[in-house]
């Protein structure tokens, strides 16, 4: 199959954190380019593997920095391991941050545990913790890894740990693969493009992110999403030649991208 056209892009789905914004600082000019993108018509969702606070949260800090956007319109990793955990019926021992656990607050977390799921919790990644983690998985509690990136960017131009070698790690001594909910998972895109209307139409929609594999690798490369990496929050010199197949594009900043994308239109 060719290539979509930029002119054909009926849609488009933006990572948040590196990509429109880095902690509190938002990316050159993001602001004003996803009002850009909206004004052409191009329907826009929000998919993001943020675990350290509540989807409301989130919405709010996005509505803080001055994106205009509906709650509705974000798509989390962490909505998606709640999703999984009603589904299954688990009762869960979370290792999540304070301000994500409260999305949790309506689920029974009673021991015995039936899974352990793992999200970014630089607070919880202490022996105890994970040593509980490790018994319940001894048990027979299932894994479930939020999602299993190496690293984040934590400000401009430094990285911290993600979740992902803390998901290794009890894998490692459980014996056990976890399941992954977040990106780069299939069905996590596949939500955010049947709300778009657009699950048939894949190569339709373009993914735009700064973590090649995570957010452009995966589900992004399998479903033919339009794949755009920009140069902001974790991207390092040369991530390019580590797609599992070559980008459509590569851009210094979401507004670059933006701008390449909208012309014509």
């Amino acid at each position: 199959m060719m290539a979509t056209t930029r002119k054909a892009l009926k849609g488009v789905l933006l990572d948040l954190s590196g990509t429109l914004h880095i902690d509190d600082k938002v990316t050159p000019n993001a602001v004003a380019a996803l009002r850009k993108l909206r004004d052409t018509g191009i329907r826009v969702r929000f998919v993001t593997n943020s675990t350290k606070t509540s989807d409301e949260r989130l919405y709010s800090k996005l509505v803080s920095l001055g994106f205009a956007l509906d709650r509705s319109e974000i798509f989390s990793s962490l909505s998606a391991a709640k999703r999984l955990v009603l589904e299954k019926g688990y009762r869960p021992l979370l290792l999540l941050e304070d301000a994500a656990l409260e999305q949790f607050n309506d689920i029974d977390q009673t021991p015995p545990y039936t899974a352990v799921v793992v999200g970014l919790a630089p607070s919880r990644f202490d022996y105890a913790h994970m040593n509980r983690a490790f018994r319940a998985l001894q048990d027979g509690a299932d894994l479930v890894g939020i999602h299993r990136a190496k690293y984040y960017a934590q400000s401009e131009g430094q990285l911290s740990m993600g979740p992902g070698g803390f998901v290794a790690a009890l894998e490692y001594a459980a014996d056990k693969r976890a399941v992954l909910v977040g990106k780069p998972a299939s069905e996590f895109y596949q939500l955010a493009l049947a709300d778009m209307g657009l699950l048939e139409k894949p190569e339709s929609v373009a993914m735009i992110g700064d973590d090649v594999l995570a957010d452009l690798g995966g589900g992004a490369h399998e479903l033919r999403l339009q794949r755009y990496l920009v140069r902001t929050g974790k991207y390092r010199a040369n991530d390019e030649a580590k797609a599992p197949a070559p980008l459509d594009g590569t851009f210094d900043t979401f507004s670059d991208a933006v701008d390449a994308l909208t012309s014509g239109r």
